[in-house]
């Protein structure tokens, strides 16, 4: 409380100059704390927190479409498609029918269905996956297991052509 009391009576040019030794020490530090809760950063910072996380607990059964901009995590069981510009976890013992476009899936569970245009795909040892699978990356752990085709390490472009020129059974 007293660095508010020093700070209130004080004048704009004790802060920028050396006059007095208790005022400025008081001020710099705390005007270097304050100045990222200024309103330019928070509204920088804005997007970041905007990436919130929905979760489907284990005792849901739901049926329909998730399309959005969040991140989600399923532990529970999820009928439809799943397009969000965030990541999507699937935990053990979760199921998921449909198809999947998100930035970065993460596989415990099962996943019945297809994964396009994926940064990365993790499948975790406990991960099953029936469906292709087109991503930048892919990640497959010991006692995990997958039907389908896989393409990874292509962009968008090569990855169409690729697909094109590709006839084959998995």
């Amino acid at each position: 409380m007293a660095l508010w009391k020093e700070t209130t009576p004080g004048t704009a040019s004790a802060s920028s100059g050396p006059g007095t030794s208790s005022s400025p020490p008081a001020r710099e530090p705390e005007r270097t704390n304050v100045a990222p809760l200024s309103p330019d950063v928070s509204r920088r910072a804005a997007p970041r927190q905007e990436m919130k996380e929905s979760f489907l607990s284990a005792d849901l059964t739901i049926e329909g479409k998730i399309v959005g901009s969040g991140h989600v995590r399923i532990a529970g069981r999820f009928k439809g498609d799943v397009q969000v510009d965030g990541n999507l976890s699937l935990d053990t013992g979760a199921r998921l029918e449909g198809h999947v476009k998100a930035s970065v899936v993460s596989v415990g569970g099962e996943l019945i269905g297809n994964i396009e245009n994926a940064k990365k795909v993790e499948l975790l040892e406990t991960g099953v996956i029936n469906g292709d699978v087109k991503a930048g990356s892919l990640t497959v752990a010991a006692g995990s297991r997958m039907r389908g085709q896989v393409e990874f390490g292509y962009d968008g472009e090569t990855r169409a052509k690729a697909e094109s020129k590709s006839f084959g059974n998995a």
